[in-house]
């Protein structure tokens, strides 16, 4: 084995991921293992329930929440070069978070605020901890309803707008807890890409792409898939909705699972086109081999 796998340790891996795909539950998967220099694929099943073309070491998988470390990466380069220090005050590039008011309580009204103790940091940005996200168990409150209404998180009916516009309808609310007080999901990391972007001078997308995807060997890391490319890119499924889709006699528990959870094929479709907007929660698309160029990164890349 020296450093790297034992053929023994190979076969249980394989073993474990088959049992996923045999399942019916996932129509296929690759995994990357990479160890003592040494680096072993697997490439299982179809890219779509009902079969179809074989997975493939080269096959794009939407990276989804993994987006949001490549955005650190992107900040941390700006951290290297000195253009922020993680005590520094956003308020030079993030005018709209600037004299912030912060809610007596999670469920108050948007008016029932009290004055921020300090103002929000690149380290509140960078943790996120600035004081304003996702809390599921504040579903039915008056910012989170008021959150939703602006289009300040993906995957709603209000589509999310450019990042200037973001940062606007952003900046009309208060915030959930005080700066530095408290972790929250996702809308932190939407704010590192506005900070980058506004640093930089650059798109978000294109300091990625100049600073990071590059240097680092990213090469089929990006928030679109060419045109031609798509072919490489699998079905999108998402967890069923009732009432759950019904399977007939005989029918394969991949095939059934494929009725039940399979989107539009224009979902696919809509990552060809590159995005008006890059954020964050644009998510990036990537392969296993190019995310593991930049899980190898020995230190943050320099021009």
């Amino acid at each position: 084995m020296a450093n790297g796998f034992s053929e023994q340790g190979l076969l249980r891996l394989r073993d474990v991921l088959a049992r996923h795909v045999d399942s019916g539950r996932i129509p296929g998967l690759v995994a990357l293992a990479s160890r003592g220099g040494q680096t072993h694929v697997e490439a299982l099943g179809t890219m779509q329930h009902d079969g179809g073309a074989p997975m493939r070491r080269d096959t794009i998988f939407r990276m989804a929440s993994t987006s949001k470390p490549v955005t650190i990466a992107a900040a941390m380069v700006l951290l290297d070069e000195c253009r922020l220090r993680l005590d520094d005050v956003v308020d030079p590039w993030l005018p709209e978070l600037a004299d912030r008011k912060v809610l007596r309580s999670i469920g108050a009204d948007l008016d029932d605020t009290v004055p921020a103790r300090r103002p929000i940091t690149v380290r509140d940005v960078l943790t996120s901890t600035f004081g304003l996200g996702m809390d599921m168990t504040a579903l039915g409150t008056p910012i989170l309803n008021a959150i939703f209404e602006r289009g300040l998180t993906p995957n709603l009916p209000v589509e999310v707008p450019e990042q200037d516009e973001w940062m606007r309808r952003l900046g009309e609310l208060p915030l959930m807890h005080q700066p530095g007080a408290q972790w929250q999901y996702q809308i932190s990391s939407d704010l590192v890409g506005v900070l980058v972007s506004r640093v930089s001078g650059q798109t978000f997308g294109d300091f990625l792409h100049e600073r990071v995807f590059e240097p680092l060997g990213m090469h089929d890391t990006a928030f679109h898939v060419p045109a031609d490319q798509l072919d490489r890119l699998p079905t999108l499924y998402a967890p069923p909705t009732p009432p759950r889709a019904s399977s007939s006699p005989g029918t394969s528990p991949r095939t059934a699972a494929g009725a039940a959870l399979r989107r539009s094929r224009a979902a696919e479709a809509a990552w060809s086109p590159p995005p008006t907007t890059t954020t964050p929660t644009s998510a990036c698309c990537s392969t296993a081999a190019s995310t593991k160029a930049g899980a190898s990164c020995r230190g943050p890349p320099s021009s």
